[in-house]
């Protein structure tokens, strides 16, 4: 369950929480639709699948404000220092021109330093740009290693140009604070649903980071316990101040991580020790209905944007012209942990503002992303059942294939085969279509 349903509730629910602190004044709220607008405008609303869209900025936004509320009804900081933290939440990760989804906090910073509308907003709030510059640069994550030296570096450069530049005291509190903003946008949205909502955002991280799958579970995993092992003290502020539903959704979250890790570890335990066969087979047959779902189960995995047929999956799959091969557990007949699914060019439409010159030439299959249960990548599975595809595509006498890849993983294939071309690059996604001649 969504603590939230869109953009605009979340949008009220700041706009509430700014009226209970005394704070929802006429640069505030100007200030909030503003940032939102922005963001609608740059492309990266709701409908834009990276996590750093919209909904992220407004949830860590919504999530700073109600534990910074907390915190100053405890006397930890001041309404002044809650005006601070609202407006670099609200501004944090805003990067229109980036290249990759995760937005570079000095390309954020920049943009603020040239946009006349925002900074009149701010001096209008009586907010120092310098100061909330410090905030987002404190943002950067993981705080480590010569991340902190050159962070700390341009904090430094900030207060030496802000209104608190001879107030040593003032700084270290400002550090805090960016500490305390840094700890709440990792827990934002993680803090405001149920699993499947911070399934659904991993997913979105890793999608937009060009992350392999395999690596989605362990690195959420670690994302976590380096918060919670590393930066507990802050952690437990901020969660003290959320209420304790949110809390319970935070830690349910970490667990729900904790459990597919576990389950991960005990298939690698069963291919690594006990000599688990995976095995790739074409489905010449027409399917059954628990097979179907089976498929339809895994499929679901995959990222949205990825889910090519998702309004007809099950009627794609008794297609005659649908070519699908399964991938299974022990022998022939185990159980499916993933497929390799797909068909004529001309059956597919994308909304991707580019058309292949071989559409409606009936000469080229497109193969959907392969999809694999969660657990079951980094087997090799995935390159089997791709290839048998490929096999059996070239057996129908189509010329070519295509697909979607990760850049990186185009760019090695490239090397080993001279018949793999890029058709078009996506940024910030790096999620690029590619062809190959059979």
């Amino acid at each position: 369950m969504q603590e939230f349903a869109n953009s605009p509730s979340l949008r009220n629910g700041i706009f509430d929480l700014l009226s209970s602190a005394k704070l929802a004044t006429d640069a505030n709220v100007k200030l909030l639709d503003y940032t939102v607008q922005l963001f609608k405008d740059n492309g990266l609303f709701s409908d834009y699948y990276g996590y750093h869209n919209v909904d992220h900025e407004l949830e860590v936004t919504y999530v700073t404000l109600l534990s910074g509320i907390h915190a100053l009804e405890d006397n930890y900081i001041s309404r002044n220092d809650l005006n601070y933290l609202y407006a670099s939440a609200l501004l944090h990760d805003f990067d229109p021109d980036k290249s990759i989804d995760k937005p570079h906090e000095k390309n954020v910073i920049q943009f603020i330093s040239k946009d006349k509308t925002i900074q009149k907003l701010l001096a209008d709030a009586n907010l120092d740009q310098n100061l909330v510059c410090t905030l987002i640069s404190r943002t950067v994550y993981p705080w480590k290693g010569d991340v902190v030296t050159t962070t700390e570096k341009l904090i430094q450069n900030y207060f030496s140009k802000s209104k608190i530049k001879k107030d040593k005291t003032q700084q270290n509190h400002f550090r805090e604070l960016g500490h305390f903003l840094s700890v709440s946008d990792r827990i934002g949205g993680y803090s405001l649903g149920d699993f499947q909502k911070a399934m659904d955002m991993a997913k979105m991280n890793a999608h937009s980071s060009s992350w392999h799958p395999a690596f989605i579970v362990r690195r959420s995993v670690s994302f976590f316990e380096d918060m919670l092992n590393n930066e507990s003290d802050m952690c437990q502020r901020v969660l003290y101040g959320l209420p304790k539903h949110m809390r319970k959704n935070l830690l349910d979250n970490i667990v729900g991580f904790m459990k597919l890790r576990q389950e991960e570890l005990q298939i690698y335990n069963q291919f690594v020790y006990d000599g688990l066969p995976l095995v790739p087979c074409i489905e010449k047959n027409k399917i059954s209905d628990d097979i179907a779902d089976a498929l339809l189960s895994i499929y679901r995995e995959l990222p949205k944007p990825l889910q090519f047929t998702r309004d007809d999956f099950i009627e794609s799959l008794e297609d005659p012209e649908t070519i699908l091969n399964t991938l299974r557990v022990g022998n022939a007949n185990g159980p499916v942990v993933g497929f390799s699914k797909g068909g004529p060019l001309e059956k597919y439409h994308f909304d991707l503002q580019f058309e292949d010159k071989n559409r409606g030439k009936n000469n080229t299959v497109f193969l959907e992303p392969v999809a694999i249960k969660n657990g079951y990548w980094g087997f090799h599975g995935g390159r089997e059942i791709r290839q048998l595809f490929m096999m059996q595509v070239q057996s129908k006498g189509y010329k070519f294939m295509t697909s979607f890849a990760m850049r990186d993983v185009i760019e090695e294939r490239k090397k080993n085969e001279k018949n793999v071309v890029f058709v078009r690059k996506f940024d910030p996604e790096r999620w690029d279509y590619f062809r190959v001649t059979l």
